[in-house]
């Protein structure tokens, strides 16, 4: 008998997978895979806050395959040696997967697929988790977008992204079950201290927690998302980041409900399309990390490699900032709630990592790397590319003289100061205006390390 292998990576989901449904339609006995691989060439470990997101969504998905009937085996190990060890396990004689677009992960791919077709084993891949892939779009020129709104244009006069996949029916189940690994013996969980009780609390890991997410943004929050999503207090972003980034849920899934909402209710179209920019903008960072793989590690304008950064790691100035005591309200409340929740409104991680980069002039990928450790949607295109905007090294980048000034973001973005009271007490007066006193206090004076900063950057240019 055939038997067919699905191999699982970031496309944790039985809806709109289209690796899954083409096993289906084959029709023999199918077993999925999922390897955890933190030790091929290449291949970025996942930080702390993403490894908990982890655990949660692979055993979501394992209890949602075990209603179906169908095994999923866990292995842990280089793709490279565990991938065909598993084909031979099953004696399958073809393996689907959806495509990745890392460097690392694309060379595994082209490895295993070359290898395993020389075994005569079907293989196949798909386009799951992208609109558009990044070697079908490009300038008059031929030649990948480095600005954001030329490829946003570009995106619009494409046809419409294809309908989502519903879950296959029919699949049919192996009776050959290879060992599997206990994801409990991976240790993806925090022990002593349990820094998660917060992510607990604000997330809802798995596939059915992303289509009640999408389902509660479109029907409670998509009206109000164009002029609302700036403003920390007000709880009008979709929150949908982490799950797109473990592929819980598909972006044709979201596209589609979103359009198809605002076809249904015209009311709430100019929410809708501000939504589905921000998607563009993730469209575009994959665009970005696949034209230059070396994104989280290599200033995209490497003019910026001779930038005099002032601190180090280890310095009690990124110290603060970590842990939100720098003594500037809006960007030790944004550090906090990320700390607490593993999320950060996206206003506020302008302005820490304008602080950050600017005002303390401190290495972008010192903050790029906290934020893969502690953001539970860490996302190997979205963070890089926008640390390096941010901090104006990037493509598209805001100018480097665009400071964010945490005071004005304050007074214009969390005006009733609500934001920053919920996360720094001490910070607020209950009149609203800012703390005064020497238990909190400024590390740095922001109009004098912003020319400071402006003076290195003149330097350079």
């Amino acid at each position: 008998m055939n038997e067919t292998l699905v191999w699982l990576r970031d496309d944790l989901r039985m809806a709109d997978n289209p690796a899954l449904n083409a096993a289906a339609e084959r029709g023999d006995p199918v077993t999925l895979l999922y390897v955890l691989d933190e030790v091929s060439t290449g291949v970025r470990p996942l930080g702390a806050a993403s490894k908990w997101w982890l655990h949660h969504s692979l055993q979501s998905l394992s209890s949602d395959l075990k209603k179906l009937g169908l095994n999923i085996v866990f292995r842990r190990g280089s793709a490279l040696a565990v991938v065909p060890e598993v084909v031979r396990e099953l004696g399958a004689d073809a393996v689907y997967w959806n495509r990745r677009y890392g460097l690392a992960e694309r060379d595994i791919d082209t490895q295993l697929k070359t290898e395993l077709r020389e075994q005569s084993i079907e293989v196949q891949s798909f386009r799951a988790g992208l609109l558009i892939e990044p070697w079908t779009i490009s300038t008059g020129a031929g030649k990948p977008y480095t600005v954001f709104t030329p490829y946003y244009k570009a995106t619009l006069q494409r046809p419409e992204p294809r309908a989502p996949f519903p879950v296959p029916l029919g699949l049919s189940r192996s009776t050959i079950t290879p060992p599997s690994d206990d994801i409990d013996r991976w240790s993806l969980l925090p022990t002593s201290p349990d820094w998660a009780g917060g992510l607990r609390d604000h997330w809802q890991p798995g596939e059915a927690g992303a289509i009640a997410q999408l389902n509660e943004f479109i029907e409670e929050r998509v009206d109000e998302y164009a002029a609302g999503r700036d403003f920390p207090a007000l709880h009008k972003t979709s929150e949908l980041a982490p799950h797109l980034r473990f592929g819980e849920i598909s972006p044709f899934q979201v596209w589609h409900e979103a359009n198809s909402a605002a076809v249904a209710n015209p009311e709430i179209r100019q929410g809708v399309q501000s939504f589905l920019r921000e998607l563009a903008w993730r469209e575009f960072s994959y665009n970005l990390l696949f034209h230059w793989p070396d994104l989280s590690t290599q200033n995209f304008n490497r003019k910026f490699d001779t930038f005099p950064w002032w601190n180090k790691a280890n310095s009690p100035e990124f110290e603060a900032w970590k842990h939100g005591k720098t003594g500037i309200p809006l960007v030790d409340a944004g550090m906090r709630e990320l700390w607490h929740t593993g999320t950060m409104h996206n206003r506020v991680r302008m302005v820490v990592a304008s602080f950050l980069t600017k005002n303390l002039r401190i290495d972008w990928r010192l903050g790029e790397q906290w934020f893969w450790d502690t953001l539970v949607d860490a996302d190997p295109a979205n963070n890089p590319a926008s640390w390096q905007w941010v901090a104006g090294c990037g493509a598209d980048a805001a100018p480097y003289f665009r400071v964010f000034n945490p005071e004005l973001q304050a007074k214009k973005f969390d005006p009733d100061g609500e934001y920053i009271r919920r996360w720094v007490p001490e910070a607020v007066e209950p009149d609203g205006s800012f703390a005064q006193h020497d238990s909190y206090k400024p590390i740095v004076d922001l109009k004098l390390s912003r020319d400071q900063a402006l003076t290195a950057y003149d330097a350079i240019k």
